[in-house]
């Protein structure tokens, strides 16, 4: 890839330039390492230079992220990647910045965190990595267990209803929601990169395999032999197709999802047409919830890519109208300025 930096100045940039020299401690065979390999092929396509690009992540297996890319990084702390993030792109707004999370970093202590930068809609992206378990922590629930769960914490199974992420994405205003599959790296790379060039904040989960703590919790997703019958592609403009054969469809009936099945090839009009930028994140949610407890198939692909301004540039607009107004501020008047009191 190509990137101009100035007038003068042309740089080459390729997958192989965005590889640190740090050696992937990721245990052999975890979906991680597709989700590495995607996002060091998408980087070079965004014309940025390294020194404008910052990952930033929490803790988790997936926090090890920032180690294994050739720009600036951040390992912070226990669910508090989205906090440093917005810090990052408030004080410098040039910067691309990515956050690197998992189920239990996003959804269980950075719980908060993760709604607000979403409703914000700070022109960030995040990656979520979701692998129904705490995998560093060695095998752990986690909020997107299914119920049921056997685990070290949960002996007799987990009582908790799980998280679905998507779903508590777009409940949290989220301008940008997609899934992707570890093990569907062509689908994965796409999003990404529909991720990379959304204007605010843009949420990506990706179903990634834990072989150790959680093996196969997605293999009837991503086996070829069972995946046509149990994964909806969402294109923007086309119907809600799916199986082998192309021969069901999904349509609205009430307010439910249900599957039809279709004859001869032809699609009847009461199959619903895909439609991302549906204001209203309700449709997406119900994309999102399919494939828990039905017969319908699990939904991967962009739910919803809507515009709506961003935090960061909100943020500097209103900073730029104050200062006209009042002038620049002075840092010590403000510290000796107003009401003060004596403690005794």
């Amino acid at each position: 890839m190509t990137t101009q930096i100035s007038d003068k100045t042309t740089i080459h940039l390729t997958k192989e330039d965005f590889a640190s020299d740090q050696d992937t401690r990721w245990c052999p065979g975890c979906g991680d390492y597709s989700i590495l390999a995607q996002v060091k092929k998408v980087l070079p396509e965004l014309g940025i230079p390294r020194e404008k690009i910052v990952f930033v992540s929490g803790i988790g297996c997936s926090s090890r992220f920032p180690y294994y890319v050739n720009t600036y990084g951040v390992h912070s702390i226990h669910g508090r990647a989205p906090a440093l993030a917005t810090g990052i792109k408030l004080a410098n707004p040039e910067l691309s910045v990515w956050i690197i999370t998992g189920d239990g970093d996003g959804f269980s202590i950075g719980g908060n965190h993760m709604i607000h930068i979403l409703r914000r809609n700070i022109d960030v992206n995040i990656i979520l990595f979701n692998n129904q378990i705490y995998g560093l922590t060695k095998g752990q629930y986690s909020p997107t267990s299914p119920v049921g769960k056997i685990t070290k914490t949960s002996p007799y199974g987990s009582l908790d209803e799980p998280f679905n992420p998507i779903e508590v994405a777009l409940g949290a205003g989220a301008t940008f929601a997609a899934r992707a599959l570890d093990r569907d790296p062509k689908h994965l790379m796409a999003m990404l990169r529909r991720a990379a060039n959304h204007k605010g904040t843009s949420f990506v989960e990706v179903y990634q395999n834990c072989n150790i703590f959680n093996d196969g919790a997605f293999a009837h997703l991503t086996n070829p032999a069972t995946r046509p019958e149990n994964v909806l592609y969402l294109e923007d403009g086309k119907p809600l197709v799916y199986g082998k054969e192309k021969d069901k469809g999904i349509r609205l009936n009430g307010f439910t999802l249900e599957k039809t099945l279709l004859r001869n090839g032809e699609i009847p009009g009461d199959v619903l047409i895909h439609n991302e930028k549906e204001n209203s994140p309700a449709y997406a949610s119900l994309l999102a919830a399919m494939g828990k407890d039905s017969d319908l198939p699990t939904a991967v692909g962009v739910f919803r890519s809507v515009e709506r301004p961003t935090y960061d540039e909100e943020f500097h607009r209103q900073a730029d109208e104050v200062t006209q107004k009042k002038g620049k501020g002075d840092l010590k008047q403000l510290l000796i300025g107003g009401d003060t009191w004596k403690v005794d």
